[in-house]
């Protein structure tokens, strides 16, 4: 796990003894946009502590998409943090609300996803969500548990704690009814689903993004009318990609996986801005707040290079995901690359099929490639209109040469080409 700490509480006769809240905020505010509110918060861990009685903290993740990115992370994190101070933290699967799918940022009805999408999604989520949380320490559940029994009735007298005025004052919404766009009845029940997930778990926390707002206040509304007290909501800001300007997203060809292999994301990694490198420290490491703002000043006044700074960046979260060997083996390979101007001893392999590469013939029994589509394969490339552009701007190498052709000759069938798009490289096995 990233950070290198275990558990930062410990026990004695049998009662959890906490952090001073002071130092527990440090932690837990980290990073955050906005929290409501800071002063319940404290109360709460005050609380905490006097009673001995962990807090209980939730975040919920739909698995509508098999593998998960850095962005993905940083609710884990948060999450993280709260389990090594101490408190219970709930991984809640959303298998029954994906089947409604959350309307979040988007323009048109999601399309739903079938139960086995959603199962299968679930699995991988779980396998990947413990490579940050200690899983003997976390509480698994699925939303499924209570919604798929409420039935019927219940259902109606759960929404009947909201209001159609208050479901239009949620942004998305409010945007589609003025631009006359359909929203599906299905739609409304999400965030009153959301809120219930709060209700059945007795949450103190829950957690989640900025766009998830009016889902995360919901559930303090619905704790009310149930007669418990209000969850403290703590929201993140969604994450840049690797252009420190579009949200973290794999369409967008912006985004670093968690099961990409060690020297992908170490390289990944050291091509972020510097500006952009402070906000992973910050959302995805677990250094405290202070502990940044210090090693910025470092660099501020020049007792720290930079690069230097980055480097422990990329070292730091590639070791969380894939173990210190792996990580510093990356960051090896990183020197030979681009300090030393040597080879790489391990770049990842991609196969390629000549077929999907073919240009026009070139001289009598010569072979040749399209450049662009040997990017896009390699996932060097989001798309051949972007890797067209990286070559007119001789972006690119094909072994240690600048190639500025979109056809490229080669000898003979297989061919193996090192090709380097700024920072990243690989290597294509055409055959």
């Amino acid at each position: 796990m990233t950070g290198g700490k275990p558990s930062e509480f410990i026990l004695k006769n049998g009662m959890s003894k906490f952090l001073p809240v002071d130092e527990q905020l440090d932690l837990l505010q980290k990073g955050a946009a906005e929290i409501i509110r800071v002063s319940d918060l404290r109360e709460r861990l005050e609380e905490s502590r006097k009673t001995g009685r962990p807090l209980r903290v939730k975040a919920g993740f739909d698995p509508t998409a098999p593998d998960l990115h850095l962005g993905h992370t940083v609710l884990m994190r948060k999450l993280r943090h709260f389990q090594q101070l101490g408190h219970q933290v709930i991984f809640l699967v959303g298998d029954f609300t994906s089947l409604i799918g959350d309307p979040t940022g988007r323009n048109i009805t999601r399309k739903p996803l079938t139960r086995e999408q959603i199962d299968q999604n679930a699995e991988t989520y779980k396998q990947q969500v413990f490579k940050i949380l200690d899983e003997s320490l976390t509480e698994v559940r699925y939303n499924s548990e209570w919604l798929g029994k409420l039935g019927y009735e219940a259902t109606i007298r759960l929404t009947s704690h909201f209001t159609v005025s208050q479901m239009l004052e949620r942004d998305d919404f409010h945007k589609r009814y003025e631009a006359e766009q359909p929203i599906s009845l299905h739609e409304f029940l999400y965030p009153v689903m959301q809120a219930y997930d709060s209700v059945a778990l007795k949450c103190d926390v829950e957690l989640g993004g900025t766009d998830q707002k009016f889902n995360l206040l919901c559930g303090r509304e619905l704790q009310r009318h149930y007669g418990q007290p209000p969850q403290i909501v703590l929201m993140t800001p969604i994450l840049e990609g690797l252009d420190g300007v579009q949200k973290m997203s794999k369409s967008l060809g912006n985004a670093i996986g968690i099961n990409e292999p060690p020297t992908e994301m170490y390289g990944k990694l050291m091509s972020i801005s510097d500006d952009l490198m402070w906000k992973y420290w910050v959302f995805l490491t677990d250094l405290r707040q202070s502990e940044v703002d210090a090693m910025q000043a470092e660099v501020a006044a020049g007792a720290l290079h930079p690069m230097e700074a980055k480097k422990r960046l990329a070292r730091t979260i590639t070791e969380g995901f894939h173990g210190a060997e792996a990580a510093a083996h990356a960051s090896e390979n990183w020197a030979r690359m681009f300090q030393q101007k040597g080879e790489s001893e391990d770049l990842e392999e991609v196969h390629i099929a000549y077929a999907d590469l073919v240009g026009p013939s070139g001289a009598p029994g010569g072979l040749q490639i399209r450049l662009p589509k040997l990017l896009v394969q390699m996932g060097l490339a989001a798309s051949g209109a972007e890797a067209s552009r990286k070559i007119a701007e001789k972006a690119v190498k094909l072994d240690g040469e600048v190639a500025s052709n979109a056809l490229v000759p080669i000898p003979a069938l297989p061919a193996r080409l090192v090709v380097r798009l700024g920072k990243r490289a690989k290597v294509g096995v055409v055959g």
